[in-house]
């Protein structure tokens, strides 16, 4: 557990946990009240286990661990002091919970004898309540304050990271309670406790298989949740020759040079999607993890929530967004499409010849993608094409706020890409802060030193 003659503490308990779930890094900024943790990480690097990562800015740290979280699927770990420490998180942390993104965010504070006497950069709730401050954007926000609440409060943080929606939690520990000298082992074995769900409503999948022979002409909607199960959502889109769109999100799950890809519908998106979705021969529009925000959704386009939707995703929540869907199937993604693609009943054994189907104008009709002259200035459409076509495919873009973002979503097409677990290209969508993408990179490299890591930035 640790070196010969180093103190065991209950820090050290915390980060034998975060092994236990395959945790890699911390990333934060150190600080008196959350010293005993900075001090646990030492001892856990020398021995070859979690690392701390130590950023220029709170905020900048929470952005690396959402950064790790997407590349690698794990929960994202991010901490910081007490006081003004913690409040720079929040942004951080605000925009991984708007973003449905799994982090541990962990704030120190000072001991407990000194709370309500105006401790320095104090934040228990006699005054500045940082517990309280975290609760509006996080799934758990809690407060340790004695040392036999650890194990129990780490556990139902880390699985309400996940269930029943994915977002940060925030565990606030005094200095004094990360000191107190740890039991031998970790009671709790949380990894088997951690695997997603696989609860599937069976009824609504063969409602949804009579609706897919039936109808005429189908579009499938493939938003951000849909990363696990995007070969098999393709595939389905192949056999029944259905034109899939995608939101400014879910971009880097496919390739933009598929035949059957019309653009993206949303927020920068293409005229071709929008003409998709508009077309009145549709009577079917397949809606495939997504929450239908503001810019998922084109602004609650009209042509997308009516009585022709079929919403498919494993949160309640966002099942919410689209009542007046004709369908809605509640379960994850990749069973679904598995149940759809074995039981489906074809009225012909003869697939779909995509290679047939009109190809996708991807690029604006004025040609901004010419050689620049000599001299000249390099638009920004050109400088996309350049970037996807030079890029190698294990690529990951993040793409901040501003902008570049638009570019990107428009314009930022690979030639060729490898499957990934946050895709080639990674946005935010509604909290949108600037910066998102300049820590994002840093986590994402860590958490991947093999693939390039690219991040647009700036307008």
């Amino acid at each position: 557990m640790s070196l010969k003659n180093e103190p065991c503490e209950m820090a050290d308990l915390l980060i034998s946990y975060l092994e236990q779930i395959g945790v890699e890094f911390v990333f934060g900024v150190p600080g008196g009240a959350i010293e005993p943790l900075y001090n646990a990480l030492a001892r856990s690097e020398r021995r070859g286990g979690v690392r701390s990562i130590v950023a220029r800015h709170e905020s900048g740290a929470a952005f690396m661990a959402d950064g790790y979280a997407r590349e690698t699927g794990k929960i994202g770990v991010c901490c910081a002091t007490s006081g003004p420490g913690a409040t720079n998180l929040i942004t951080g942390v605000a925009c991984a919970f708007e973003n449905g993104v799994p982090l541990l965010v962990i704030t120190g504070q000072p001991s407990l004898h000194l709370h309500g006497k105006g401790a320095l950069q104090e934040s228990s709730g006699a005054g500045i309540d940082i517990v309280s401050m975290f609760r509006s954007c996080t799934r758990y926000s809690a407060l340790i304050s004695h040392p036999d609440q650890i194990e129990r409060q780490l556990a139902s943080a880390l699985l309400s990271a996940f269930e029943p929606t994915p977002g940060p939690v925030h565990l606030s520990i005094p200095v004094d309670v990360l000191r107190t000298p740890m039991p031998s082992k970790p009671a709790y074995h949380l990894a088997p406790l951690m695997q997603p769900r696989s609860a599937v409503d069976d009824i609504a999948v063969r409602e949804l298989q009579s609706l897919l022979l039936k109808a005429k002409k189908t579009v499938l909607l493939i938003g951000s949740g849909s990363g696990g199960a995007i070969e098999l959502i393709i595939e389905l889109a192949e056999r029944i020759g259905a034109d899939f769109v995608v939101t400014p999100d879910a971009k880097g799950f496919i390739s933009p040079r598929h035949p059957l890809y019309r653009g993206v519908f949303g927020f920068a998106g293409h005229a071709s999607a929008n003409e998709t979705m508009e077309d009145p021969e549709v009577d079917m529009i397949v809606v495939i993890g997504s929450a239908l925000g503001e810019w998922t959704s084109n602004g609650w386009s009209e042509s997308l929530l009516n009585n022709r939707l079929v919403h498919i995703d494993p949160y309640e929540s966002n099942l919410t967004r689209s009542p007046m869907a004709g369908l809605h199937v509640c379960g994850l993604i990749k069973p679904v499409f598995e149940r759809l693609l074995r039981n489906l009943k074809w009225e012909s054994d003869e697939e779909v010849e995509v290679a047939e189907k009109k190809r996708f104008r991807k690029y604006s009709v004025d040609d901004p993608f010419k050689s620049a002259l000599p001299g000249g200035s390099i638009k920004p459409q050109y400088l996309m094409r350049e970037l996807g076509w030079r890029s190698p495919p294990d690529t990951r873009f993040l793409i901040d706020s501003g902008n570049s973002t638009t570019w990107a979503i428009h314009h930022l097409g690979m030639h060729d890409h490898e499957r990934s677990n946050g895709g080639w290209m990674r946005v935010t969508m509604n909290f949108a802060p600037m910066g998102w993408a300049i820590g994002g990179a840093v986590g994402t490299a860590f958490a991947n030193r093999k693939a390039p890591v690219v991040c647009l930035t700036g307008d």
